[in-house]
This record gives structure tokens, C-alpha cells and sequence, in this order.
């Protein structure tokens, strides 16, 4: 029997590894591609014809004509703000009613989850995990303990489910002792979202996308956020409340282990994260700003200075081992161009003075250990083959290859989809 192949794309860091674009770089070959997890806290920024775009929920292979997009059951949907961005590109010309596909079973986030977020982060204090205050969390905890609503609840009766649910997350707010918050112009925004979804095919996204697979076509599973943002993998308790890595798209979607295909690793050349947590490379010096200025790392939702460090191996050998993966992708290698040293962290020293190359449970206190390379001070932005690569850049992949033991197939060199190398 013919079946096609899924393949998974997802960050191998805390996320802001650069999917979006990768994802509009691999699409022409693949019939369809599908978000798993995440809500509107991601932002994947793509840039081509002049023009930039950020998309929230809406999968990157929306711009690749006539093919199929699907927000899966792992996703979580908040309707005003997935009108407001399918608006937005709907202006630019991009026709989406007809192919994009939004599963029944994808969670609502629904307005009083966002006063929720902010509540609960409120009564925490010091503790804060930095959320983007979009409501995810509240909205997953609603998934887990059984009182979600869904998409598919939009099909009936929904007036007096939404009120049932809203009236609980009323009384959860109140015994948080907070008051400084007016939904009424938001509820009337959300109200017009939920009009406005039901223009969408909305539908029973794991059948329609094992159909797909049995017919031989292909599926490109685009992840959000990266993998030490992972509920159970991740730096946690500062994680995202789904399963980032490679299993969240069979959860996510409704897909076999066995199907999946290849799993591309996406990281930066060095390495950030955004809000609190532990960061063992994180630097605080003027190396640490200059490739903030250099590699624009605000958040593309938010808009926040991203904190920014040397790329950590460690960290990334344990990520490739998580998610099994096959290839991996390395961005805005372009940023440290102009470094006369890059360093990589190759180990960690703990609290009683041992080394390890292990990812231990704690993070909190490590000290990276770090190896240096010559940096290839050049200019390698107009590059259009891995042949024009300085010997220093050359030295730093095949050390890179070597220690995560996984091949780098792809080399982006700048924002646009034209800067992409992809190697033989």
C-alpha cells in the first residue's frame, strides 16, 4: 500500500530558533502541513518579497498556493486573535477559507483565560514563569482537568456552554482577590471570531490526515516554542503547558509513531530565551548584547529583548536525543560573522564540582565549560553555495556534527528565503 510520510520540524532550544522560516523553505515538497501544539504565544516570522508577516496560529505553509493547512487537536485557539491575523493576510491576497483546516477537537482560549493568566501570575509574585499573558496556560490546565471548550462546541448550543464555562473561570478569578480587569469590548471581539471561524472547514483533523497519508501524500508537522519549552522535557517549571517535541505531533494530530519519517532539528548558532528561567550560557557582557543587536532578538509576539548566550551543547545533544532527530537545521549562523572567538559550551560543571555532557534535572546552578574556535570573520550573507564557507566556519560545523553526532543539512545565512544553503 502506498502511504505517505510524515516529517516533523521543531526548535531544538527555548524556542525563537527561527521555524518559520524554514517551514516556507520545505513546503513545496510536502501536500500538506499541520501545526500541532502551542496557541498564539508563538510567533513565526517569515520574510519574502519585500514583505514580513507573523504568524500566530495559522501554519507556515499558508503561503505555498492551493495547499492544505490544518491546526490540529494539540493546537490552542484563540478566535479573535486568529481572525484579526487571517484577516491580515487574507488583505495581502492569500485566499485561506478553502485550505486551511481547523480540527473539532483544538482547545478555545477563551477571554476570561487570559485574565486567568494574568491572575495567576499576579498572585505569584517573584515566582513569575514569564508568561506572554495570552491565556495558554489557564487554557491547557482547563484541557487537562476535563472543563475545556472546544471547536467543535461552536457547532451548538454555545452561547450557554460559553456562559457555564465563563461563570467558573469568574469564580476562579474572584478567589484570586482580582478585580482590575473589563472584558466587555474583548468578549464582543471573541464573539465575532467565533462567527468568523465558522467559516472555516472545521473538522475531524486525524481522520482527514491519516486519509491523506493512505492516499501517498505527504505532511510536514510544524512545531512551536522549542523543546526546553516542553512540559516534561523542558527547564520546567519555565516551560509552556504541551508537549513541544517530536511525540507532541502524534498527540497532536492523531498520528502513528511509525509514520513519522524525518525529524529536522532547527537551532540558532548561538543560543536565547525569552522571560525567566535558567540559561546556563546566558552572557550579561557586551558579546551577549552585541548579538542581540545584531541577530533583532525581540520576540516577535512581544516584542521583548531575548536574553542571549553561546550556543550549548549539551543542551542540544540532550534535545536531538528526545526527538529522535534525523537532520539538523542551523540558523542566523550570519550573526557571529564578524566574532574574532565563538565559543561553544562542550560540558557542565555542577554544585560538587564534577563534570558532565549529560542534561541533569536541575540546571539552575551549572557552569558551562566552554570551547573556543577562531572565528571566520567574514561577510557570508550573499553566499549562495557551502563552497564559498571560510575554513574557521567549515571547522566550527564539522565540530558541531561531530558532537551531536547528527548531520547539519541546512545553513541559513539571513532573514530571507533566499539566504539558505542547503548542503550536499
Amino acid at each position: 500500500m502506498n502511504t505517505g510520510k510524515v516529517d516533523v520540524l521543531l526548535g531544538l532550544q527555548w524556542g525563537d530558533e527561527g521555524k518559520g522560516k524554514v517551514v516556507d523553505v520545505l513546503t513545496p515538497k510536502y501536500d500538506v502541513v499541520a501545526r500541532f501544539q502551542g496557541g498564539p504565544n508563538a510567533g513565526h516570522t517569515l520574510e519574502f518579497e519585500g514583505q514580513k508577516y507573523v504568524l500566530r496560529s495559522i501554519p507556515s505553509g499558508i503561503f505555498q498556493g492551493g495547499k492544505v493547512n490544518i491546526i490540529g487537536n494539540g493546537v490552542v485557539l484563540a478566535p479573535d486573535l486568529f481572525m484579526q491575523e487571517a484577516k491580515d493576510l487574507e488583505k495581502s491576497g492569500h485566499d485561506l477559507k478553502s485550505r486551511l483546516h481547523i480540527s473539532k477537537k483544538a482547545h478555545l482560549i477563551m477571554p476570561t483565560h487570559r485574565v486567568l493568566d494574568a491572575a495567576i501570575e499576579a498572585s505569584k509574585g517573584k515566582n513569575k514563569v514569564g508568561t506572554t499573558g495570552k491565556g495558554i496556560g489557564p487554557t491547557y490546565t482547563d484541557k487537562v482537568s476535563r472543563t475545556g471548550l472546544r471547536v467543535g462546541d461552536i457547532l451548538e448550543n454555545f452561547q450557554e456552554k460559553y456562559e457555564a464555562h465563563k461563570a467558573l473561570h469568574l469564580k476562579q478569578i474572584a478567589s484570586l482577590g482580582y478585580t482590575d480587569f473589563d472584558i466587555t469590548e474583548v468578549e464582543k471581539t471573541w464573539m465575532e471570531g467565533i462567527e468568523y471561524l465558522k467559516q472555516f472547514p472545521i473538522v475531524d483533523s486525524e481522520v482527514e490526515i491519516n486519509k491523506v497519508l493512505r492516499s501517498g501524500k505527504n505532511i510536514l508537522c510544524e512545531g512551536a516554542q522549542g523543546t526546553m519549552l516542553d512540559v516534561d522535557f523542558g527547564s520546567y517549571p519555565f516551560v509552556t503547558s504541551s508537549n513541544t517535541i517530536c511525540a507532541g505531533a502524534c498527540i497532536g494530530l492523531g498520528i502513528g509513531p511509525n509514520r513519522i519519517g524525518n525529524v529536522y532539528g532547527i537551532m540558532k548558532a548561538y543560543c536565547t530565551r525569552v522571560g525567566a528561567g535558567p540559561f546556563p550560557t546566558e552572557l550579561f557582557d557586551e558579546t551577549g548584547a552585541k548579538i542581540r543587536d545584531l541577530g533583532h532578538e525581540y520576540g516577535a509576539v512581544t516584542g521583548r529583548e531575548r536574553r542571549c548566550g553561546w550556543c550549548d551543547l549539551v543542551q542540544l545533544k540532550y534535545s536531538v536525543m528526545v526527538n529522535g532527530v534525523t537532520e539538523l537545521i542551523m540558523m542566523k549562523s550570519d550573526v557571529l560573522d564578524g566574532f574574532d572567538t565563538i565559543k561553544a559550551c562542550v560540558a557542565y560543571k555542577l554544585k560538587d564540582g564534577s563534570v558532565t555532557t549529560d542534561f541533569p534535572y536541575e540546571i539552575d546552578d551549572v557552569e558551562p565549560v566552554y570551547k573556543e574556535f577562531k572565528g571566520w570573520k567574514t561577510d557570508m550573507t550573499q553566499f549562495t553555495s557551502e563552497d564559498q564557507f571560510p575554513q574557521e566556519f567549515k571547522d566550527y560545523i564539522a565540530f558541531l556534527e561531530d558532537f551531536l553526532e547528527t548531520r547539519i543539512g541546512i545553513i541559513s545565512i539571513g532573514p530571507d528565503r533566499e539566504q539558505t544553503i542547503v548542503r550536499k
